[in-house]
């Protein structure tokens, strides 16, 4: 046989085998409509992070006893697709995300909800939270800390501000590009990025020259990749998606100076999770003026045997605040204990899904 003939045969293969995929795609959308339903009768939330982790679980245990050759990052990558696709043929709703368009928060959006749905660009994370506690929206994406530059103090103060729901957090790696339309970086006279791109990449502009440039801080990356469009001999440090948007060449990809630089992102809306089986926490909490308070509530975890994972201080209307987190599910009987006792010093903000102990 020869090759041409081999090929087509293979490619008739692959045609019927997609063939029965959209068949199997379109009977399980069939039933996703009678979940939803079932739901709209019942009130049950349309997104369960906990329900997809376990599809997600028990397909990648399968794919493994099957010795199949996709592992279980291009399982999540093909099935969170098909899962926002089910959402919003359930129930179209909105994302409100901290913009603008391209940033690295519609990226982290986009990861959980897909390419269908609606996005909405908050100009403020206060904004994505009014949007989200007001009807506008049913979900807020917002960052909550950088592995480079730690906690968001604003994500903090709509959290003590708002009373939503954290149902799942994404983690983001973050990769910078040089993107423009010069065909030599010595003609580059001006460099637009956000201020912390710009520090975030000093190694690389130092190595090259470019420090000597005119950096000119701008309110996003995505902004920056617009504005080199407008202009001449200027450069744009920017996301690879802010640059593919605007078609602007890429001179360097990840010119970021430590390569494990990483965004958790946190998704919020007015509902609360089921448990999972491997669950995180997060609290607010206000402890009284007391010598030894902090130590005597610290305590009380510890006894209970719940790690914690994230203690962090903060100053919410001139309280002292802490934002803490666990593994565990506020439904434990051990976590209820703590909750029960400190009633009136604890904010309760979500248990999810935990995707890592830490960025």
């Amino acid at each position: 046989m020869n090759e041409a003939v081999e090929l087509k045969k293979l490619r008739d293969t692959l045609d019927s085998i997609d063939d029965e995929v959209l068949t199997l795609l379109n009977k399980r959308m069939e039933t996703v409509h009678k979940v939803g339903e079932l739901k709209a009768q019942s009130g049950g939330a349309i997104y369960r992070p906990e329900r997809e982790k376990s599809i997600i679980d028990r397909l990648y245990t399968q794919s493994q006893a099957s010795n199949g050759s996709l592992n279980r990052a291009a399982i999540e990558a093909l099935f969170l697709e098909i899962f926002a696709i089910s959402r919003n043929l359930e129930l179209p709703e909105n994302i409100a995300y901290l913009g603008p368009e391209g940033s690295f928060t519609h990226q982290a959006a986009e990861s959980r909800f897909g390419a269908m749905s609606a996005y909405l660009p908050i100009a403020s994370i206060k904004g994505v939270f009014r949007e989200v506690a007001n009807g506008k929206a049913k979900f807020g994406v917002v960052p909550i800390e950088n592995s480079s530059n730690g906690i968001v103090s604003d994500t903090i103060q709509c959290f003590a501000d708002y009373d939503l729901k954290i149902i799942t957090e994404v983690i983001v790696d973050i990769h910078h590009t040089l993107a423009s339309q010069v065909d030599n970086i010595k003609d580059i006279k001006k460099i637009y990025s956000k201020d912390i791109a710009i520090e975030q990449c000093r190694k690389f502009l130092v190595d090259l020259g470019l420090d000597e440039c005119e950096l000119i801080p701008v309110e996003s990356t995505a902004k920056a990749a617009k504005l080199v469009t407008q202009e001449k001999n200027c450069a744009a440090i920017c996301s690879h998606v802010a640059a593919k948007m605007y078609n602007l060449p890429i001179l360097f990809e990840n010119i970021e100076d430590k390569g494990n630089n990483r965004t958790r992102f946190l998704i919020v809306s007015n509902f609360e999770n089921g448990k999972s089986g491997d669950d995180k926490t997060s609290i607010l909490v206000q402890l009284s003026n007391e010598a030894g308070s902090l130590v005597t509530f610290l305590n009380d975890f510890d006894k209970a045997n719940i790690n914690l994972t994230k203690i962090k201080s903060h100053i919410v209307e001139g309280i002292s605040t802490f934002f803490i987190e666990f593994n565990a599910h506020k439904d434990e009987s051990k976590v209820r204990d703590i909750f029960e006792k400190y009633n009136k010093e604890i904010k309760f903000l979500g248990s999810y899904v935990r995707e890592s102990d830490d960025i």
